[in-house]
């Protein structure tokens, strides 16, 4: 595994595993994979409701506390009681502090969260604290106002959505960029047949995925690769004994399309929350 220092001087594992639409016994299964196939960083959020079970596969599993990094995130519909919402979730994932807690989606009073996730820093109930989905100018407006400047900024990020503008910012302000979706979603998929990927997975005797997830790795963007399937489990995480030459990287930074599909405000899940809220 490889390690990112957090502007706060925690480490933080650059890859992890994703939860997102996992629910129930198959994400106890499937977390319990993941840490005995060498995962140590868990992502969930209260807006998956699969913190309980999160929390049981980490139970199963057997592995020390202390060897973990967990990330859940407040989703914006509890912002108003955000210090509630923590409690609740140290409560399902069964302990006594989170390693990461982010702000959901920049929406409703997420001031108010955020100066609850700073007190719940300062208790020591969270050892770090970040956003999800803010754009460079909500996040530099958010820096400006508060005391604690986010530790991460966790957004769609891939080989078709490379966000390199948005970096840009998170390194002047010293925010570490985490990506949801590091492999695409729905009709993303596309990207594992591009000739330059099938190139570089043949010459390293590695998958696309693999390709696509040391590509983010290289460029120092923390990854949560999600699959029920074991064999893809174990494949994601076995990117750390090849590296791709910095050629190789810009030859699949051009691939880039700059168009986000879960972040676009016509996304499904965007127009589904809006309909809800």
């Amino acid at each position: 595994m490889e390690f990112l220092t957090l502007n706060n001087g925690m480490k933080m594992p650059i890859l992890g595993f994703g939860t997102f639409r996992l629910s129930g016994e198959v994400c106890e299964n499937a977390v319990a994979a993941a840490l005995a196939d060498g995962y140590r960083m868990i992502d969930t959020a209260e807006a998956y409701r699969n913190e309980e079970a999160v929390g049981n596969g980490i139970r199963r599993s057997g592995i020390d506390r202390k060897e973990l990094f967990l990330v859940t995130k407040v989703n914006f519909k509890s912002y108003e009681n955000a210090g509630k919402i923590i409690e609740q979730s140290l409560a399902s994932l069964q302990t006594d502090y989170i390693d990461l807690l982010l702000l959901h989606w920049p929406f409703a009073n997420y001031y108010a969260a955020w100066r609850e996730l700073e007190r719940a820093y300062a208790d020591g109930k969270v050892r770090a604290i970040g956003v999800s989905n803010f754009e460079p100018g909500q996040l530099v407006d958010l820096i400006a106002y508060n005391k604690v400047v986010p530790a991460v900024d966790q957004i769609e990020t891939n080989l078709y959505c490379q966000r390199t503008e948005e970096r840009k910012w998170l390194d002047k302000k010293g925010v570490t960029h985490m990506s949801y979706a590091p492999l695409g979603q729905g009709n993303r998929n596309e990207m594992y047949a591009e000739s330059y990927v099938l190139e570089l997975a043949e010459k390293y005797g590695k998958t696309p995925a693999q390709i696509m997830l040391r590509f983010l790795t290289q460029k120092g963007i923390v990854v949560i690769p999600r699959s029920t399937k074991e064999a893809h489990i174990k494949e994601n995480i076995d990117i750390f004994d090849f590296s791709m030459t910095p050629e190789e990287i810009k030859g699949l930074a051009a691939l880039d399309q700059k168009t986000a599909l879960i972040g676009n405000p016509q996304s499904p899940e965007l127009v589904e929350m809006s309909l809800s809220w």
